[in-house]
């Protein structure tokens, strides 16, 4: 691994489905189905979206949407997925804070899982901008973040787990006064092959995030703690904010 490769192209490899297997087309539906009833419709963009599973959720549902995702790797996954052919054309490979789209093309953006503050601050400011440059007049962004205050609370610092053909060990640790998030992982594979990466994950609250919304015009609508539809609080595992434009 280069020095210079950001953390986030060596942490989402072709192996990543395998070994983090629950994060599953299942999962994705009953999450969409919330968004769904967040008002999400029409033309929609999937803001990192994996291997695709939100993004063949939603066009389940007849959303018409399409996905963009920095890694090939997952990219290609998406092919294997059973009804892979309703994303044919419809997932392609782009930088989340370098949109290649129109001014004001969606209806709505999601950028699910934790998608986000991966890119520095500057970087993460980056990426607002593109998500409301693309949002037509009165279109929706909906993103799925973590809850700082719950991760801080519940921390594991270490934490293993074996499957069929590989074992992760994650080792998790807070920095810049409990602002970030970083975790080491190590994956061993039976074959003897092993990856090694750090993830780095800004953590942000729910004032810092409204305020970076609103100042690129959208304007926060409502935030639930879970895709149950839960108020948020402290002990919320999740923090989803809807905002619009």
């Amino acid at each position: 691994m280069s020095s210079l490769e950001p953390w986030y192209e060596e942490a989402f490899r072709s192996d990543y489905r395998r070994v983090y297997a629950h994060r599953d087309v299942a999962s994705a539906r009953t999450e969409v189905a919330f968004l769904a009833q967040r008002g999400l419709a029409g033309r929609v963009l999937d803001l990192c979206c994996g291997f695709g599973r939100h993004t063949l959720a939603l066009r389940e549902l007849g959303v018409d949407a399409v996905g963009l995702d920095l890694s090939m790797d997952l990219l290609r996954e998406a092919r294997q997925l059973e009804h892979a052919s309703q994303l044919e054309g419809r997932l392609l490979r782009g930088d989340a804070a370098a949109l290649p789209f129109r001014r004001g093309v969606f209806d709505g953006v999601v950028n699910l899982f934790s998608s986000f503050g991966y890119f520095g601050e500057l970087g993460d400011a980056r990426m607002l901008s593109e998500i409301a440059r693309v949002l037509r007049p009165g279109g929706v962004a909906i993103l799925d973040l973590m809850n700082p205050a719950h991760v801080r609370a519940n921390l594991r610092s270490e934490s293993s787990r074996e499957g069929q053909d590989f074992l992760v060990r994650e080792a998790r640790t807070l920095a810049d006064g409990g602002r970030r998030i970083l975790k080491d992982v190590e994956l061993r594979f039976a074959d003897g092959g092993i990856r090694r990466w750090r993830e780095d994950v800004r953590l942000y609250s729910e004032t810092e995030i409204s305020s970076l919304l609103s100042g690129r015009g959208l304007r926060v609508e409502t935030v639930h703690g879970s895709f149950a539809g839960e108020p948020f609080g402290p002990q919320s595992p999740r923090m989803l904010i809807t905002a619009r434009s």
